[in-house]
């Protein structure tokens, strides 16, 4: 167990270097740059504003001293929004991520998994009709589709709930919705399948002849099995629902992690470029890492090598 935990956090650490090297260089190859944007600035101000951040220094000297600072906990200011620490960006917008984001994923585990089972138990028969149906929608749904028509019929036609900020609870009810739909959707049809090849194990059909109820078979000898692949997906559904969906963000005015993110490619500003990918790799890694340890937890059966 230690030996792989240990291997683990050594490809973990290795994969996020990675990722942070390839995205330092990939983003000086973007034509443009974080002050052509301005209004017609000189090239003496583009040249002061280079030096001030660096810019002019040779691209691996640029690269030794951001890691540098980064190994210290200096992710350096925002190029845009002047004043501001990276860190403290993305500290503010992770917050207001993390709860829409974590809210969301409650909601998708605590009726994706039960309809799923469902689903799988009524094989065949309308209820599993139904439920499959609403489930292939909800992946095939965009979220951005799912955020207009909760709007259109929340807030337009009936006007029940807001429609932007996070001023108070019902604020959160649309954008929760829609984030939560695809995920709730694929994990029904995750827990469908799951369950439908637990259902026809061998110690199952013991269980079925020993006059055990349907209830008991579920709950105490399929659930647990076949939620195995719900447990595998929660890695990377965590890492990108907590960060928050950006065009949902966007939709209901949502001044999350997503904006920054996004915002901070197409006005190319260099250091929250790197330091919303960092963080988000940071995030997914930590996520999976997890993860594999829960797996173990869930199934014991597993051996880690």
């Amino acid at each position: 167990m230690t030996k792989y935990l240990v291997k683990k956090v050594f490809i973990s650490v290795l994969t996020l270097w990675i990722v942070a090297t390839a995205t330092f260089f990939l983003m000086f190859m973007v034509p443009g740059g974080p002050f052509l944007a301005e209004k017609s600035p000189t090239e003496a101000t583009i040249a002061a504003l280079n030096e001030k951040y660096g810019l002019d220094q040779p691209k691996h000297i640029q690269y030794k001293n951001y890691f540098v600072k980064m190994f210290h906990g200096d992710m350096g200011p925002s190029m845009k929004q002047r004043g501001r620490e990276v860190s403290d960006i993305i500290t503010a917008g992770f917050k207001v991520s993390a709860r829409i984001g974590g809210l969301s994923i409650i909601l998708a585990v605590m009726l994706g998994v039960p309809f799923g089972s469902i689903a799988a138990l009524k094989r065949g028969k309308w209820q599993d009709s139904v439920i499959l149906l609403v489930s292939t929608t909800g992946i095939a749904v965009p979220s951005f589709v799912v955020a207009t028509v909760l709007m259109m019929l929340l807030s337009v036609k009936l006007n029940l709930l807001p429609t932007y900020g996070l001023t108070s609870w019902k604020h959160y009810i649309m954008p929760v919705m829609s984030l939560s739909f695809y995920p709730t959707a694929y994990i029904t049809r995750l827990m469908r399948s799951s369950m439908l090849e637990v259902l026809g194990q061998d110690y199952i059909r013991t269980a079925k002849a020993k006059g055990l109820s349907m209830f008991s078979i579920l709950f105490k000898h399929a659930l647990r099995n076949a939620v195995l692949p719900v447990v595998t997906y929660l890695g990377p559904l965590l890492a990108y629902t907590l960060t928050g969906s950006f065009i949902v963000e966007k939709i209901f005015t949502v001044p999350g992690l997503g904006n920054y993110f996004i915002s901070s490619i197409l006005n190319r500003d260099y250091t929250m470029i790197m330091g919303t990918t960092i963080f988000l790799a940071t995030l997914i890694i930590t996520m999976n890492f997890i993860v594999d340890v829960v797996y173990k937890l869930v199934d014991p059966r597993i051996k880690y090598k």
